[in-house]
């Protein structure tokens, strides 16, 4: 099993946009989860361990972040940020193959690829996890960020793994559905 050193968990209320304009209430949480590498300055090629813990995770963290949220999850999203001693593929393990299945599970469905981002980053960088709609990719109106960091992670041999459920569209969207066809 792998070393979790901290959970965090994040709840943002928003309730006006960026100009200060009243909006419908949204809120966005995120759980950070700080573990470590087992791989770190390992070549290994079989990173299956890091899927099944990213898998375990998942379905715990997203059933407390459910029931932080103000209403029925609309968005999903992760993210992982790798520490200096790890690679990219790193990354990619704890968030691809089975963290989707259990987030899913927890929020009642999802048809829509969930968006993420993993990266190589230093002790309290920060990463972009972004947020889209769970049934519907081209609602761009959904398409959101948040950026998160902890300041004392990613140590060289640890990830950041996080996981983002938004309860609605960023305030006063105006981009709309895209481009319709000609």
């Amino acid at each position: 099993m792998v070393d979790v050193r901290k959970i965090i968990f994040i709840r943002e209320v928003i309730t006006a946009d960026e100009m200060g304009s009243a909006c419908e209430t949204i809120t966005r949480v995120a759980a950070i989860a700080v573990l470590r590498n087992p791989f770190a300055g390992v070549d290994q090629t079989d990173l299956s361990h890091l899927s099944e813990v990213s898998a375990k995770l998942g379905e715990t963290l997203t059933q407390d972040l459910v029931r932080m949220l103000s209403g029925p999850p609309v968005c999903y999203g992760k993210a992982a940020l790798i520490g200096s001693s790890g690679v990219m593929e790193h990354g990619a393990a704890v968030l691809h193959p089975s963290l989707g299945k259990p987030v899913r599970a927890a929020i009642g469905g999802g048809k829509a690829l969930m968006p993420s981002n993993h990266k190589v980053g230093p002790l309290g960088g920060c990463i972009d996890l972004p947020l889209g709609h769970k049934d519907e990719p081209w609602s761009f109106d959904h398409i959101d960020t948040m950026t998160l960091c902890v300041p004392d992670a990613p140590r060289t041999d640890e990830i950041v793994l996080c996981i983002g459920l938004s309860d609605g569209t960023r305030a006063h969207p105006r981009v709309g559905k895209g481009p319709s066809a000609s």
